[in-house]
């Protein structure tokens, strides 16, 4: 019954965002009409995308969870939730215009999008907080069993203390006496003899959640059963998934389940953004920056021998090589003089580098100091093999040297900048510090943290504090 009411309430909510979302295309119109273009004569091409927007609103908020009604997840998680779909949703409309070649306006695709986000988050905001006082005062609750062990305490008392969750710990399976004593007062405790199966038949409960460090196999095999049998919903959390800082899923190969643990940004929408940013940033800054190139390709060509460009062999996504391009800023024989300069190498670990390195050219000085001479990469991006915000990526002679820890920074695509490349006194950043934020940027990945550096960069390229 339960189950069937909150299925009703998902379809209502599912629903209710999708006419919210018409209607904010209807505002985004009258916004048009009344401050920015002359009045239409005719709306058949708008009333076309209002009509596209009900099957694709519905579609995407179904696919991302946001017409179930959820009980624990924050409002920053159903913010960003909505805030997917929102783009993935005009992204589709722009698709739309273009193949048809209607005539809409800019104007009222941009305004729909600000507008539904508020809406549609605003809304939310209240309904959950009207739910959320009515579950802690009983209604619209679970009654759940826990099988637990001494490591479930944390998430015991999390149950007890969130009710607004709806969730009603009505018992405790667990050999543990530490549990015993401390919720025997206040919840059922049963040892692990107890029969489940008599246990979920006796008594209503809605949810089994199998909460225990240590995975017994046949345990598991049988409580899973119990509860299949008679469609009680059966949840199952361990300390093997916590031990890892990623994200579990399930997925599947052919018809076979398999958990998998992502030990890089697994959110694949997020990166695809990232990797399109990245190809289209590419584009338009060697389109733009043409007469730049052209114009230092001629400096450095008349100042000293040597090609225009340096190519080396680089290592990237999890080892894989590819030649790096950057403008020339050193003399043409720099890596045959390389050897004979190891003893004056200023810093720590496989890196080589010196501050006042005689193999710079007096143009190279300049192109280095601003980063003008990292712009060649920008064709490194753009064909795939770099991104523009990511690990530099090293040589291969240096990954060779790292311990295996540091090998984690090659997880991710490698970038023209990163955290390191915007320190104003970069060179004097010590190599296991450098791995480390490097480390810290896979861990704490954001398209927002990538904004964030790349706009960094960009006044660092300005005021030239990049030495």
């Amino acid at each position: 019954m339960i189950k069937e009411r909150e299925q009703q309430i998902n379809n209502i909510f599912g629903v209710f965002d999708v006419f919210l979302s018409v209607f904010s295309f209807f505002i985004a119109f009258l916004i048009r009409d009344l401050f920015f273009e002359p009045p239409l004569n005719a709306a058949n091409e708008y009333l076309v995308i209002g009509l596209l927007i009900i099957p694709t609103w519905f579609i995407l908020l179904k696919s991302v969870h946001l017409t179930e009604m959820h009980r624990t997840k924050t409002y920053t998680t159903i913010l960003g939730s909505y805030l997917r779909v929102i783009v993935i949703g005009l992204g589709i409309i722009f698709l739309f215009v273009f193949v048809f070649k209607l005539n809409v306006s800019l104007i009222v695709i941009l305004s729909l999008g600000a507008i539904n986000l508020f809406m549609l988050f605003s809304v939310r905001l209240v309904v959950y907080g009207m739910m959320k006082y009515f579950r802690a005062k009983g209604y619209n609750s679970r009654n759940v069993v826990v099988v637990a062990d001494d490591s479930s305490l944390e998430f015991i008392d999390k149950i007890q203390k969130n009710k607004e969750w709806g969730y009603i710990l009505k018992h405790i399976i667990t050999n543990s006496s530490n549990l015993y004593k401390r919720y025997k007062d206040t919840v059922s405790v049963h040892s692990e003899r107890i029969n489940l199966r008599n246990l979920i038949d006796s008594d209503i409960i809605d949810e089994v959640i199998y909460c225990k460090n240590e995975i017994n196999q046949n345990s598991l095999r049988s409580i899973m059963y119990d509860c299949e049998e008679v469609g009680v919903v059966f949840r199952m959390h361990s300390q093997l998934f916590s031990k890892s800082a990623s994200k579990a899923h399930l997925n599947h190969f052919d018809e076979m389940p398999f958990l998998t643990f992502d030990n890089t940004p697994s959110d694949h929408f997020a990166l695809q953004v990232k990797n399109t940013f990245s190809v289209l940033a590419a584009f338009f800054v060697l389109l733009l920056w043409s007469p730049v190139l052209l114009l230092l390709s001629v400096l450095i060509k008349t100042t000293s021998k040597g090609p225009v460009f340096f190519k080396q062999k680089r290592v990237g996504l999890r080892g894989r090589t590819f030649n790096m391009y950057k403008f020339r800023t050193m003399v043409q024989n720099a890596e045959d003089l390389k050897a004979q300069l190891m003893d004056a190498n200023e810093a720590d670990g496989p890196v080589f580098k010196i501050k006042n390195d005689p193999r710079i050219t007096k143009i190279g000085k300049f192109l280095r100091k601003t980063g003008l001479d990292e712009l060649p990469q920008f064709v490194n991006v753009l064909i795939g093999e770099m991104s523009l915000v990511g690990p530099r990526p090293p040589i291969p002679s240096e990954v060779k040297q790292y311990e295996r820890w540091q090998l984690r920074r090659l997880s991710m695509k490698p970038g023209i900048t990163c955290s390191w490349q915007i320190e104003p006194n970069r060179n004097n950043i010590s190599f296991d510090d450098w791995m480390k934020m490097d480390l810290q940027y896979i861990d704490n990945w954001s398209n927002k943290l990538d904004l964030v550096l790349f706009f960094k960069t960009i006044s660092t390229v300005l005021r030239g504090s990049g030495a």
